[in-house]
C-alpha cells in the first residue's frame, strides 16, 4: 500500500496501470496453477464447478505467452510490479507466520485493525471491550 502511494504521487497515471496489470495477470495464473494442483493431489474433494482441465490449460498457455510478452516489452515496469508485490512478504511473516509475537505487538495489530476498520467503514468495530458499548 505505501508502495502504492509513493508511486501514484511520483508516477504517472498510465504506468501504475501497468503496474496493476501485470500484478493482477500474475496473480491470475497463480490460482489457476492452484487449481490445477489441487485437482491433481485431491481430486476427491466437493468442488461446485468442475470443468474440463483442458480450459484451465489452455488459458496458462495464453497466460505464459502474455506474461513472457509483457515481461520482454517492458522489464521494468514488471520488475517494480514485482517488487511491489515482494513488499508484502515481510507483512505476511510477521503478521500471519510469526506465531509466538509478544503481546505488545497483537495489541498494535489490533489497533491498527479496527483504526483501519473506523476508517473504510467496512466491519462493525470490534475493539476495546464490552463494557464500552
Amino acid at each position: 500500500c505505501l508502495a502504492t502511494l509513493i508511486i501514484m504521487l511520483v508516477g504517472d497515471t498510465y504506468t501504475l496501470i501497468n503496474y496493476v496489470s501485470f500484478i493482477n495477470y500474475l496473480c491470475y495464473g497463480v490460482t489457476i496453477i492452484g487449481l490445477i494442483v489441487l485437482r491433481w493431489r485431491k481430486p476427491k474433494i466437493f468442488r461446485p464447478i468442475k470443468v474440463n482441465l483442458l480450459i484451465p490449460i489452455t488459458y496458462l498457455a495464453f497466460w505464459a505467452f502474455l506474461l513472457v510478452f509483457s515481461l520482454y516489452s517492458e522489464p521494468i515496469v514488471c520488475g517494480v510490479g514485482l517488487i511491489i508485490i515482494l513488499t508484502g512478504v515481510p507483512v505476511f511473516f510477521l503478521g500471519v507466520y510469526w506465531r509466538n509475537k509478544p503481546k505488545c505487538v497483537n495489541r498494535l495489530i489490533e489497533s491498527l485493525t479496527c483504526w483501519g476498520q473506523k476508517l473504510c467503514f467496512v466491519v462493525y468495530p470490534q475493539c476495546g471491550s464490552a463494557e464500552e458499548e
